[in-house]
């Protein structure tokens, strides 16, 4: 991929009224009709409607776990314009980028973030609960958590396995692929889930796991092979190949974290990107480690109290988690 591009301050869009159980239901309904024409069983309307709450209230849990969230103080002193946030807890700069040209056209949306302490990377969960099939919009979702930046995150929610650790606790202990961890002295690392548990891991200081995947950069370099990687093998999950919707994250080498969301599926806008395009545009990025996250319809970036990119699906697709960074203005 052409990585010349253009930067441009995300449009202003007109924010939507929240109406999250009639828009849970709705999805809901759809779902089940269609895994009803299908042809498939009640397993899969267990499976992937159903909500099954393991944990009803995740900041509840947090709180009894000890998790050390840093309280920040909402003062008023910190700044935020349409592409800008100052903050005790961050700097955040996101641009609008494009690259090619016609039915070639990729655009992407770039968020720099710099933490003045790394556990200002919070995790959500829709609901503000733990389970399965417990969906809500990224933009719900980050509102609830009174948010200024967030990304679309794993969906652990579509899958029983992984390591899921979330503001430093422990909430998943299934080792299943290759997932990225971020520690609380701000470390960024790839890691084998199947070879640590997550006591391992928050007691070597790990603050947010992800389980998602493949790792797609690696010391500054494009992993070999990432164009032929199967992430699972569960329904309606066996590919992430193709021209894709991407969300993406990766580190420099000083710490700057570097969030991408690129869109898709729509000719002469953008047509997304490949995994090794996705792998080439953090590189160009500077990123030293890269990570793929949940995309395709899900994709999303949020910032200022609007959702920045284009969701492929024509709006926000439900999701079961987001990372987010508090607004302090």
């Amino acid at each position: 991929m052409n990585n010349e591009y253009e930067a441009e301050t995300p449009e202003e869009k007109p924010r939507k009224p929240k109406n999250k159980k009639v828009r849970r239901a709705i999805i809901g309904s759809s779902l089940a009709v269609s895994l009803a024409v299908a042809g498939v069983g009640g397993w899969a309307l267990d499976r992937f409607v159903i909500d099954h709450v393991q944990i009803a209230s995740a900041s509840e849990y947090e709180a009894e776990q000890g998790s050390t969230v840093t309280e920040y103080a909402s003062d008023g002193t910190a700044t935020v314009t349409d592409s800008t946030y100052e903050g005790e807890n961050a700097s955040i700069t996101v641009e609008q980028q494009t690259a090619g040209s016609g039915e070639d056209t990729v655009t992407y949306y770039v968020a720099t973030v710099d933490l003045t302490d790394a556990t200002a990377l919070r995790s959500a969960f829709a609901n503000d609960q733990f389970g399965q099939s417990i969906t809500d919009t990224t933009s719900n979702i980050a509102e609830d958590n009174d948010a200024v930046f967030a990304i679309n995150g794993d969906y652990y929610g579509f899958r029983d396995t992984g390591i899921v650790i979330r503001n430093g606790v422990v909430y998943r202990d299934e080792g299943a692929r290759e997932g990225l961890a971020f520690y609380e002295d701000g470390t960024v690392e790839l890691y084998d889930e199947t070879a640590t548990t997550a006591d391992e891991l928050v007691e070597d200081g790990v603050w947010n796991t992800l389980s998602f995947g493949p790792a797609i950069v690696e010391n500054g370099s494009v992993i070999d092979g990432i164009d032929d990687i199967e992430i699972d093998t569960n329904f309606g999950n066996h590919s992430i190949q193709g021209e894709q919707p991407r969300t993406l994250v990766g580190v420099k080498s000083d710490g700057t974290l570097v969030f991408v969301v690129v869109d898709g599926r729509d000719d002469g806008y953008s047509r997304g990107v490949t995994m090794t395009e996705a792998a080439e545009l953090m590189v160009s990025l500077g990123c030293e480690t890269a990570y793929n996250l949940d995309g395709g319809g899900s994709s999303t970036m949020y910032f200022n109290g609007e959702v920045v990119n284009q969701p492929s699906n024509g709006s926000e697709r439900g999701t079961s988690d987001i990372l987010y960074i508090e607004d302090l203005s």
